[in-house]
């Protein structure tokens, strides 16, 4: 699976954003629970928020391997902003997907240049795994829609300026979720406070409040009740997004664990001497390279118009826990400085859990792995 001339010169452009730019303030933006707004701004300039939008809208309309490539060196800098940066593509992918012309028109090329961030509100406090479970809804009046409910999770939830919503026009029937374009200013619409989360406390996570949110009817980007559809189908793009950015994680602390193990030294030499460290870092490597390719082959199957929703799931999977175990092993070859901030492999440990859960759970990853191999 060998990159193009321009895949490589791209990997190579982020990898250097990712190491000069992202990654000198990642550990103080953790420590202060801050998004850094001028890192936003230089993927901006590299067409990198617009990686999911089409040209004629400005967009970079990246092929999947290639927003693989960006998510992994943008994660290799900083997880948060990786997944503020792939979460703002998902909104962008519903417009440009399932928007008409005239949305398109209004809110791609702007979003294209950053600003507006783009959220994506499926997530609710008691619909997580089971968005059909969602209790948001959108009733028509009119040739308006009336949004009411809460969303929780929203990654991008204070900074964004425009929000990709999924309500239920019918109260009682779960199969009418729909999906609509909600501007951040419209009034009802308000943000809750940020979580104090264990990990990827650079990125910026509230929940969001709909009471009594008026939205024109041109803004339902999906016919109503396929909307869930339309959101699971995004996701399966989103997996392997999330996969590769897992992939950037583990990468950055392998790289991290070697650079120590060669440095540090005990019993008259290196550690990276000694056999047990030797076979950790083995292994180590091992997952990093597993996790990429089959984020590789789930992002080519989607380039040639394949099923590749098992293996996103797959790489997905293997991807985020395989971060959590290279992580772990990472602080464990530190030893007691892996678990002080000093270190960055401290944060990429605690980092590293969230991948295991958002956009799909290791669980309903294998539940979709499963049914694609026994439902076929």
């Amino acid at each position: 699976m060998d990159l193009s001339p321009e895949q490589a010169a791209i990997r190579e452009t982020v990898r250097e954003v990712a190491v000069e730019e992202i990654r000198p303030t990642a550990a103080e933006c953790d420590r202060e629970e801050r998004f850094p707004e001028d890192v936003w701004d230089a993927l901006a300039e590299l067409d990198l928020t617009g990686l999911t939008v089409p040209e004629q809208y400005g967009g970079f309309d990246a092929d999947r391997r290639t927003y693989a490539l960006v998510n992994e060196e943008v994660a290799y800098g900083s997880l948060a902003v990786a997944t503020a940066l792939s979460v703002h593509c998902l909104a962008t992918s519903c417009v440009a997907e399932f928007g008409d012309e005239e949305l398109r028109e209004e809110w791609l090329p702007e979003m294209v240049d950053g600003r507006p961030v783009g959220a994506f509100a499926l997530s609710e406090p008691g619909a997580g795994s089971n968005p059909r479970e969602m209790s948001t809804v959108a009733r028509r009046d009119g040739d308006e829609y009336v949004l009411d409910g809460e969303k929780q999770w929203i990654t991008n939830g204070e900074r964004s300026g425009v929000l990709v919503v999924f309500a239920r026009t019918d109260p009682g029937d779960p199969d009418s979720i729909t999906q609509f374009l909600v501007p951040k200013e419209t009034d009802g619409l308000s943000v809750g406070d940020p979580e104090d989360k264990l990990g990827l406390r650079a990125s910026d996570t509230t929940s969001l409040t709909f009471d009594g949110v008026r939205i024109p009817e041109r803004y339902r980007l999906t016919d109503e009740g396929d909307g869930l559809a339309a959101a699971l189908s995004i996701l399966t793009g989103g997996r392997v997004g999330i996969a590769a950015q897992s992939v950037g994680l583990s990468q950055a602390a392998l790289d991290e664990a070697v650079e120590y193990a060669q440095d540090r030294e005990q019993f008259d030499g290196p550690i990276a001497d000694i056999q047990s460290i030797r076979h950790k870092l083995a292994e180590m490597w091992t997952t990093v390279r597993a996790g990429r390719l089959l984020t590789w082959d789930a992002a080519r199957a989607m380039d040639a118009g394949e099923n590749a929703r098992g293996l996103a799931s797959m790489a997905k999977s293997f991807a985020t826990e395989g971060a959590m175990d290279v992580s772990n092993e990472a602080v464990q070859i530190h030893s007691g400085y892996g678990y002080v901030s000093e270190f960055p492999v401290e944060r990429f440990y605690r980092d590293a859990k969230v991948t295991t859960i958002y956009e799909g759970t290791t669980q309903i990853q294998r539940n979709v792995i499963a049914r694609e191999l026994l439902e076929d």
